[in-house]
């Protein structure tokens, strides 16, 4: 079930369009966004580099910059402790470049998913301890990493912090106790005490901000001129691309950040994601943040699952071509061979739900043991999307049971799993997702207790669909499309603009794709204007939907007539919520709406 609604917040349109030269609907559309003083417009539409955050208004990063500048001159070892994710691996290259750039002795390590877990552990210390390392530099992980660091500094290493993820803490009468490491610098926007004006950043651009102050100490400049330096324009490639794969909102710096990122990419400077993008059959000078969610960054977490993400760092830090080439060759099979997995394991999910009475649940906990571990999160993604509910999937791992989460607006799942902490061996996240270990015996109890503990209602499980402007299709044209660019990039935080027309005749149709699931569509609206209409969703649910409302008869007589069920007296008209595009076939360039949902 959906829930359609329209976004009715308020302002002066005609003047905000008038004031910064756009239509009245886009300016309607940039406040359905939330943006709303007259500086957040301008730098929505007209964000730089320039308007990026000082780095130095992080908490610490002053500190981390002046260790690691001491370690630099000393030649002390520095070791670089990243993830196995799209931003581990983003923020580990970052790091690891700009260090080089530096003159540092410096290596890195990526945690092996099912050796090691996630994050800093007590292996990876002592191997950093008997490698020689004095310094160890996390990134995108080690806020939650206490005894890890106390180990380490028991050996009388360094330890410099730098993550995203929520400080933990302990509820004591009511109150947040917020537990930070005592690393000798922690850099991380969620510190309660961290000034940073937009803490909804990823673990890259933390690293990326303080490679910036660092080059620029040691290069005795700021750090704006490093930015847009060779080497500052290159790593904020990476930032752009793991802000992409770590699904942050695409709103203020993360919006500029991912606009000015994905432009760099059409030629990117890096010779690894040059090849990555040749592999995949990319048009380098068509990459959106859909390119790097779904078709440039499963191949970064496909390794990461399924063999070792150090592949992927490889792959980012070879010069050489051939290499390169081979590295994203393989990256891209590997990615084919999960996406194989992760289908047999969404089947299995589904079926444990729909046979076990855990669809009645409001919290969905699916164990499934032989799942290989590493697809959790993605199972637990698409079953998400499909239920509309949280949920968590698990797996049997090496020592216990392993899962991931993710969630939807109404659960925050970090919070919802502090309240059961004890159950875990380890945990961690935020809102939308998390990770966690724990015995076998505790998943009964882990499902009692989340459900028992959650007040989420119906309706937080109706997906909310919010539609910008009711907007009649005739005021589509080739200009408005264009228009509609300067919202760019899309995703999450800024989606796609949608627009609704209520009564659509579908006039003719026909099924198209090489696995017969595309529907194409003639309509016409109320004044017989007619439009093609698209349809890339789930064509076997519209089909059962007309027919249950118009008939199989009309359905029929829709494709194979084109009458659309008028030779009964019976029309097919629905509500739909679309958003216009443009459509390129052989040289020809025509108007076509996506339809996206119907009613």
């Amino acid at each position: 079930m959906s829930k359609w609604m329209v976004a009715a917040k308020r302002a002066d349109f005609d003047a905000i369009a008038k004031r910064y030269h756009i239509s009245p609907v886009l300016a309607r559309i940039i406040r359905n966004r939330d943006v709303i003083e007259d500086r957040e417009i301008d730098k929505f539409l007209n964000g730089t580099q320039k308007d990026l955050y000082a780095p130095r208004l992080l908490k610490d990063l002053d500190r981390a910059v002046q260790l690691l500048r001491e370690k630099i001159a000393a030649a002390k070892r520095i070791r670089i402790i990243g993830d196995y994710d799209i931003d581990g691996i983003c923020s580990t290259y970052i790091l690891f470049r700009g260090l080089t750039a530096c003159g540092a002795q410096v290596d890195s390590a990526i945690p092996h998913r099912i050796r090691d877990g996630y994050g800093l552990n007590e292996h990876l210390i002592q191997e950093a301890y008997d490698a020689g390392t004095d310094t160890v530099l996390t990134c995108d992980n080690g806020i939650a990493a206490y005894e890890q660091i106390e180990m380490a500094n028991a050996l009388g290493m360094t330890v410099i912090v730098t993550d995203h993820h929520e400080v933990p803490y302990d509820e004591v009468d009511g109150k947040r106790q917020y537990r930070v490491p005592r690393a000798s610098a922690v850099v991380d926007p969620k510190q309660e005490d961290c000034a940073y004006p937009f803490p909804e950043i990823c673990g890259a651009v933390v690293a990326y901000k303080l490679m910036l102050a660092l080059i620029a100490e040691q290069e005795h400049t700021d750090w704006q001129h490093v930015m847009v330096s060779e080497i500052g324009l290159e790593l904020l490639e990476f930032a752009a691309f793991a802000t992409i794969g770590d699904v942050m909102e695409l709103r203020d710096e993360n919006r500029i950040i991912v606009k000015s990122g994905l432009a760099l990419m059409a030629n990117t400077r890096n010779m690894g994601l040059k090849a990555l993008i040749q592999a995949t059959g990319t048009d380098p000078a068509h990459i959106k943040p859909y390119t790097v969610g779904f078709v440039l960054g499963p191949c970064l977490n496909a390794t990461g699952r399924l063999d070792t993400a150090l592949n992927a760092l490889e792959l980012f830090q070879t010069s050489d071509i051939d290499r390169a080439a081979m590295l994203a060759g393989d990256l891209k099979a590997m990615n084919d061979s999960r996406k194989e997995l992760t289908l047999k394991g969404v089947e299995e999910a589904v079926a444990q739900i729909e046979q076990t009475g855990l669809a009645s649940d409001r919290v969905l906990v699916v164990y499934l043991p032989e799942v290989h571990e590493s697809l959790a999160g993605i199972i637990a993604g698409r079953i998400r999307e499909k239920y509309c509910k949280p949920v968590f999937v698990l797996t049997r791992a090496e020592e216990g049971v392993k899962g991931s989460g993710r969630s939807i607006d109404a659960f925050h799942m970090y919070d919802e799993l502090t309240k059961c902490k004890e159950l875990f061996t380890k945990y961690g996240g935020h809102k939308l997702a998390a990770g966690l270990s724990l015995d076998e015996e505790n998943v009964p109890e882990l499902r009692r207790r989340l459900n028992e503990n959650c007040n989420l209602t119906e309706e937080d499980f109706e997906e909310k669909v919010l539609i910008d402007v009711p907007m009649p299709m005739a005021y589509a044209s080739f200009e408005f499309i264009a228009e509609l660019e300067k919202l760019e990039p899309f995703g999450n935080g800024n989606p796609k603009p949608q627009f609704a027309q209520k009564n659509v005749r579908f006039v003719s149709g026909k099924v198209l794709g090489a696995n017969r699931n595309v529907g194409k569509y003639v309509v016409e609206d109320e004044n017989r204007r007619r439009y093609d209409l698209i349809y890339f969703g789930e064509i076997e649910g519209f089909h059962a939907y007309v027919a249950a409302k118009y008939g199989t008869a009309a359905l029929d007589r829709l494709y194979r007539t084109g009458t659309g069920g008028q030779d009964a007296g019976e029309e097919i008209v629905l509500s739909v919520v679309y958003y216009p595009d443009i459509n390129e076939y052989r040289g020809n360039v025509s108007l076509q709406m996506v339809m996206k949902y119907y009613q």
